[in-house]
Formats: structure tokens, sequence, C-alpha cells
């Protein structure tokens, strides 16, 4: 690490009050290039000449050598040659084998079931059959587009042209989203592109519009009725949001700031526009204020830095002029972090990594890649396929969060259970500071020189500084990627099956489990049937699992899953889970549900938008808790939800669901979604605050944490030291005051301010 590293820990040995294990002239000597990086420096003189790289210690020298292309190149000959011979040596799987449908036909052959049962387990069986034969034609192509079309599954068709495997860290594999003014696809004051959000069509039906997703165009039969009767919306009285942009304060402009800082970014921008898109993220009381109040503080400028070396110049340059400086990705924080403090005077700037989104390199020998932080999620993977690898990182969000984020957030993703958490990818880190940069010295996969300064890295939200470029672990694409799913009489007899496949450390790429009322919202969500064959085939297997099963409909549960990796390894794991399942009661539930109960996580987000349109506000929260306490917590929640909007009036009941997200050895994490019509209030964002507060209190009250993977930001500080302890608060000031005495990175977010 260099000498920001080591000011860490002097300010840690100060705040703690530990003898010191850092010496006075320590700094220097890891200022210092060691004998390593002076290795490096020597092999890759001539690839610095001929400006092949931007920074000679920030990979292997072989990644930088000019034959780095060439090289790319015969790494996908190969593996385009392997593929082609794995396709042409499989042979279609047999269709029947293993399936509990071919018993239960045979069986009732032979002891002459009802009639009616006979002609059930008969349908089941030809339609298992047909969805087997599809999914066996789709796995007989493993190519990286293949790959892609799964990964972005949700999509319809590609949104970016990039260019070709470059050799040079300047040039790299690009994933730019969108345009600089992102106002111009994104919605200003909601969530998502412009051109995708529910709505009534002219026939009364709920419909989702644009063309992106996979439900793009379709009606929703069911969810109209649902809303009215679930929610207590009404769809005659509504509270459009204002079309205007609203007015903000005229921006706070040092010029002798913006003059130091030519030359050093790619865009800087005063517009209206743009400085209201920058100063929020996606909070249900973000969203209201916008749609129908005025903003207060916003940001005056927005930067787009081009490189690491323009970061380090804007910060350097904000700390000469004392500026505040507040980082912005993809901002689609639930926490309030981009919010700009009410009480700063300073200019403000929001510096926007998105165009900073490059891979700089793939290193196949170690299997790491080096990105740069604004990235945004599906764009990485996206790119990454092309050489065959993935991170295999996909939080709810990858659709428009960044790299950069989900380090300062300590993310976690839907396939955690393969591919490990934000942290677990994490190699190497480049985080400029107001006082420095600090990064490790080699791209080891474990070190042990003191408490690992990435921990003060990840989950730091803008407040020590902004994270650059990042090294982290790829695998190659898997073989397979299958879905499936499962239904539980009830949520206590799933969570009991999710736990004991935890602790056999069975658990696929991802297993979810929804309680009854979202899984009864999922069904309310489905489009048309396609044909009167698959309407019949969904009343049979509803009338199979309820009647001659036994299944309470207002009981019952879903799992979701997805297995990825060899085909031998996915169909282990199917053999697994299933046997998991019935030991537990639960009965397999198709392929088709899985997919659609994975991609539905992707349009959660836009049903908050069609919610306040008719006056409803929402929001959704996680924790992580222990397994003993994980059913308690959930109903303990729920009722707690209910209970307040009774107490504050809410005049038709709440709605108040969970599911289980991931799954660990020792617990699991929680997601609720909450939310109520506040038709009649007189003060609805009081009301919704209140809740909001009531429901984390009997979070901590029943065993959960503060956050599993959204971050503190500011709606979170006054849990804060309840969860870590004032020491460990004073742990972070510390930090804090020796990284950025002046408060350059002033967005206020995760400390709470000393009493």
């Amino acid at each position: 690490m260099v000498g920001g590293g080591i000011d860490c820990a002097r300010a840690l040995k100060q705040a703690t009050g530990a003898r010191s294990f850092v010496r006075a002239g320590d700094s220097n000597i890891h200022n210092q290039v060691g004998p390593v990086q002076s290795q490096n420096h020597t092999l890759c003189f001539m690839a610095v000449l001929l400006d092949l790289a931007h920074d000679a210690y920030s990979a292997p020298a072989q990644l930088y050598a000019p034959s780095n292309h060439l090289r790319q190149q015969q790494y996908l000959a190969r593996r385009n040659v392997r593929q082609s011979r794995a396709r042409c040596s499989r042979r279609p799987s047999c269709w029947c084998c293993g399936h509990w449908h071919g018993f239960v036909f045979v069986f009732g052959l032979c002891f002459r079931y009802p009639f009616v049962m006979f002609c059930v387990e008969l349908l089941l069986f030809f339609t298992r059959a047909r969805e087997n034969k599809a999914t066996n034609m789709a796995a007989s192509s493993s190519s990286a587009a293949e790959r892609l079309r799964v990964t972005l599954g949700h999509l319809k068709g590609a949104r970016l042209a990039t260019q070709a495997c470059a050799a040079t860290a300047e040039e790299g594999l690009r994933g730019d989203v969108w345009p600089e003014h992102r106002q111009d696809v994104l919605k200003w004051n909601g969530w998502g592109y412009r051109d995708s959000f529910f709505k009534l069509n002219d026939a009364g039906l709920m419909m989702f519009t644009g063309t992106r997703y996979e439900l793009s165009g379709e009606e929703m039969p069911q969810f109209r009725q649902w809303m009215e009767d679930t929610m207590g919306m009404d769809v005659n009285v509504m509270a459009p949001a204002q079309e205007r942009v609203p007015d903000v304060a005229a921006p706070i402009i040092d010029h002798a700031f913006l003059k130091d800082i030519e030359g050093h970014h790619a865009g800087l921008s005063t517009q209206t526009e743009d400085r209201l898109f920058h100063s929020h993220g996606h909070t249900c009381e973000e969203m209201f204020v916008l749609r129908h109040g005025t903003p207060g503080r916003v940001p005056d400028a927005v930067v787009w830095p081009g490189s690491h070396a323009n970061v380090e110049a804007i910060v350097a340059a904000a700390a000469k002029h004392n500026i505040c400086i507040i980082p912005f990705g993809g901002g689609t924080t639930v926490t309030g972090a981009v919010q700009c403090p009410e009480n700063e005077h300073r200019m403000i700037v929001s510096l926007d990594m998105t165009k900073m989104s490059r891979i700089l390199w793939v290193d196949e020998d170690n299997m790491v890649a080096h990105i740069e932080a604004g990235i945004v999620g599906v764009e990485l993977e996206k790119q990454l396929a092309k050489l065959g690898v993935c991170t295999g990182h996909e939080p709810d969000s990858s659709e428009f969060s960044t790299l950069g984020g989900w380090v300062a957030t300590r993310a976690s993703g839907m396939k955690k259970n393969v591919y490990g958490n934000i942290e677990d990818l994490v190699v190497r880190i480049r985080f400029v500071t107001p006082t420095g940069t600090i990064e490790k010295s080699c791209q080891a996969p474990r070190i042990s020189a003191g408490p690992d300064i990435h921990q003060f890295i990840l989950g730091s939200e803008g407040v020590f500084g902004v994270v650059t470029e990042v090294t982290m672990k790829v695998r190659k694409l898997p073989e397979a990627r299958e879905y499936g799913s499962i239904v539980f009489p009830d949520f206590t007899t799933g969570v009991a099956c999710l736990r004991e496949i935890a602790e056999a450390r069975a658990q696929p790429a991802s297993i979810r489990l929804v309680d009854n009322d979202q899984f009864v919202f999922g069904r309310a969500l489905k489009p048309r049937s396609p044909s009167i064959f698959a309407s019949f085939m969904d009343s049979l297997k509803t009338f199979y699992v309820t009647k001659w099963k036994g299944f309470e409909p207002t009981q019952l549960c879903v799992a979701t899953l997805l297995f990825e990796g060899s085909k031998e390894d996915v169909a282990r794991q199917q053999q697994q889970i299933y046997a998991f399942a019935a030991k537990h009661k639960g009965l397999p539930a198709g392929a088709e549900n899985g997919k659609r109960g994975y991609f539905l996580t992707w349009l959660i987000a836009y049903l908050r938008d069609i919610g306040l349109e008719y006056k409803y506000v929402s929001e959704s929260f996680e924790t992580s808790a222990p397994w003993s306490v994980i059913e308690k917590l959930c109903r303990n929640v729920k009722d707690r939800i209910v209970a307040e909007c009774k107490l504050l009036g809410v005049a038709n009941p709440p709605l108040a669901s969970c599911r289980v997200t991931q799954s660990y050895d020792a617990g699991a994490c929680v997601y609720f979604y909450y939310g109520f019509s506040y038709d009649g209030l007189a003060d609805p964002l009081g009301a919704f605050h209140r809740v909001e507060v009531a429901a984390r209190d009997e979070v901590l009250a029943n065993g959960g944490c503060i956050s599993h993977h959204h971050g503190v930001g500011k709606i979170r500080q006054q849990w804060l030291e309840q969860t870590l302890s004032s020491g460990g608060v004073d742990m972070l000031r510390a930090v804090k005051r020796q990284v950025d005495p002046q408060n350059i990175m002033g967005a206020a977010n995760l400390i709470p301010k000393a009493r």
C-alpha cells in the first residue's frame, strides 16, 4: 500500500490508543517502488515507450506487452475450437428419466386413478417433455453470444456497439450505456428508462410499455384487480407528477477551481437538468419530492472524469479550493447517499464516474480483470462475455448500478452462492482520497500485512474517497444454465428447506423464497396466456397443487432457482435440491416459473412509480439475521408495519411482504416490501417515515442487522453506533480525519455526527 494506507493505520492507532505497529519512517519506505515493482517497470519499459500502459505497476507487465492483442485473439480461437468440439459431442438427454411425472403416469395406469387425475398427469407429462425438448435445444449452443442472450434475457436486443478487444489501456473494452445527459433516456423523477412504465390502457387493463423487456407491450389482466383488492388503490384517485423540471437555486461557482481542472475531465455541466438528475437516488421520499415538491440543495456542477489521473487532478483541485465532492455512479442508491447536505455552503461537484467504463485488461492466466469503476453491471458482463468470462455479480440493480457503487456499498448479487459477494470478488482497488491515492502494491490473492485496507474502502459510501479502478476475479462462462422453482405448503417449511440446503452447502447459484403475498403478486403480474392450451395447463397445475396435494392457496410459497456450472454440476445440483425439497413436501413447479421469477426482479422497481400515480407510497429494505430468528423476524416486522399504519389512520390495510434472497451457513438475507395508500393523510411523507423507522427498529429488536447490502447512507445513520459500538464509530471518524481533514468528500454518509 502507498502512504495513504499507512496514514489510515496511524489514524486507527490514535483512535483506539493501541500500541503503534507502524514506525515513523515507514511511509517513506512504502512510497518507494519495491523490488517486484521495479522488475515490472523494467519489463514494461518498451511497452511504456509505445504508450501501451498508463501506469507501470497497475497490472502485471506481460499484460501490457505489444502481443497482448494477439494473445487474446489466440485465446478466443482456442475457446471457439473447444466449444465446437463440445457441441459435436453432445447427446440429447432423456426427457423422462428422473422426473416424477413419468412415475405418476405409470402409477395411474396400474392402479386406475380417477379419470380426471389421470388426464392431469398425462398432460403434465407431455408438457414436461415439451419443455425439456426446448431446454435441450437451447443448451446445444454455448457460444458467448448465447450466454449473453441469457445474461441479458430480460432485454430485447443489445443497446451498445463496442470496440474490438484492444491491446492498450488507453482504448480498452468500453461499456458506455447512456449519453452524457442521462435524462434524455432515463426518468428524472422515477425509475429506469423513460419509455418503460406501467399504465392502464384504453381497455382498462394494466400493461407495461416500451420494447426493452420481455413484459414490454404485454397486458396483465389480473394486475389491476390485485391493486384494487390487495393494495386498496382507487384508479379514479390520482396524483400525477409535475411535468416540468422544478426550479433550483442558481449554482455556486468557483471559477478558480474550474480553471484548475481544465483538460482533466471528459465533460462538465452546470445545466439545471443535469444538476437535478445528480441530486437524488431512489428512496420513496426523493421520488415523492421530485414528483410533487421542490428539491432542496442540488449539486452546483457535474463533472465527468475520463481516467484515474483525471480523478486525482479533480480531487487535488477540490482540496486546494475547498470544494465539496459527491461521487455518483448509477444513482440507484436507496439510502439517500447522493443527496446534498442542506447546510453545505461550498460549491458542490457531482463526480459522475460513468465515462470511466473501460475493461483495461483481462489476465486469463490468473483469471482477473482490471476495470474502471464507472462501468454499469450488465455492460460489464456483456464485454467480458466477448472474452468468454464473467464476474457473476448480479445485484438486483445491475441494469443501472456501477462497479464503483458496488464497492462503495459492499454490494451483494443474486448469484453470490457461486461467485461471492463483492468483497469476495475484489483483488485490488485504486482509491483516490484528498490526501493521496491508496492502493496495494500487488494483486496477490491474500496478504497478511496488518488490517486489510480494502475493508476501509468497501462500504465507505464516498466519505473517504473515490473508487477509480478495481481488479476483480473472473470465471469462464458457465457451460450450462438452468432455471427451476419449488412450491412449498407454507413459509415455515420453505425456510426450513433453505436452511438445510445451506447447512449442507448445496446452494445453487441463486435460491430465493418468496412469501405468499409475493407469490400472489407475481401471479397478478403474469401476462395474458399465449394460447388456450397454456391457460388450460395453468388451471390444471393450480388444481393439482391446491386440490390434489392440499396446499392452502393463502399459505403456499415458492422458491425460484438458478443453476450454473458444467452440465454435470448442474445435473447434480438439481438432483440434490429437489431431493431436499421432497423432504420438506416441496413440489417442482417448472423452469419457466423460475425464469419468470428471476427476471421479475428487474421490473419490481418500476412498480413504485405506478403506485405514486395513485397515491400509494412504498419501499423495500433488507437485512440479514441468524437462521434461528428468520421466521420470527419476518412475522414480527410485517405485523409491526400493519400496526403502525393502523395507528396513523391509514384507511386500507398496508402491503407487507418478504422474501429470503441470499443464504449463508449462519443465516440469511431477508428483503421486505411494504406500502400503503396515503389518500386522506395530511402528511404522507411524515407517516411514511414513521412506518419506516418502526420497521427498522423491529428488525434490530428481532436480531437483524442494519443492512445486508444497501449500506447506511443518511437514512440509517441513527442505528450505526448501536450496530458497530461507539468505539467502532470512533475508528471510522479517525480514518475520516486522517484521509480527508477538510471534508472534501462531503456527502455526509455513513458516519453520524459526534454528539
